[in-house]
């Protein structure tokens, strides 16, 4: 069903890019450099390929499965998608253009404040789906395996 490896890879991408970026902005010279936006621009697709894999490929597949407590758990991955998702938009919007791939702060601490916000909920998502739907995704492979 499932691509533990790419998963991990996906989130060790995304951890990393997350402390660099923390890392390069507290200078706020940094903050307008090339380097700074292009690890800026990779976390924010990295971050949105993952959940929609995430999305789709598991907790799609989890959703329809005839045990109710799986549902509920695709259920409730999938409302926190759908919220960090929104909350990530708004973050977007509010301190970069992406189509020209720019940072736009007016604000450095507030900007710093909001960005560790930020990457803390990602990386909250990231820890949950580790400790819980992974496992669960494995069990329901090793039940399937053994039925079959």
């Amino acid at each position: 069903m499932t691509a533990f490896s790419k998963l991990h890879a996906q989130n060790h991408k995304i951890t990393e890019l997350s402390n660099v970026f923390i890392y390069l902005v507290q200078n706020r010279e940094m903050c307008d450099t090339e380097t700074a936006c292009d690890v800026f621009f990779e976390y924010a697709a990295k971050v949105r390929e993952h959940i929609e894999w995430v999305d789709r490929d598991l907790c799609g597949k989890l959703i329809s499965y005839p045990d109710q407590t799986v549902k509920n758990t695709a259920d409730r991955f999938l409302s926190g998608s759908t919220e960090i998702k929104r909350i990530f938009n708004q973050y977007l919007k509010d301190w970069c253009s992406e189509p020209h791939r720019r940072l736009t702060i007016r604000d450095h601490a507030e900007f710093l404040k909001e960005t560790e916000q930020m990457f803390a909920l990602v990386l909250d998502r990231i820890q949950r789906e580790t400790e819980h739907l992974y496992p669960l995704i494995r069990k329901l492979e090793e039940q399937d395996a053994a039925a079959a």
